[in-house]
């Protein structure tokens, strides 16, 4: 998941770079969210996803 967020935060600076303004905004938008999504995702496995049961 982290890799699709890298992937988008790049295609937004392309899109930047190139000038198309409305592709970067939506490309930086989708890498915002999954890095959200990676970030809950992260947390709740180091809370709940500790060493399996004996």
């Amino acid at each position: 998941m982290l890799s699709y967020t890298i992937l988008f935060l790049v295609i937004a600076l392309i899109a930047a770079v190139l000038g198309f303004g409305t592709l970067a905004g939506v490309a930086a938008t989708i890498a915002k969210v999954l890095f959200a999504v990676f970030l809950i995702l992260f947390v709740l496995s180091m809370l709940f996803g500790g060493s399996p049961p004996a």
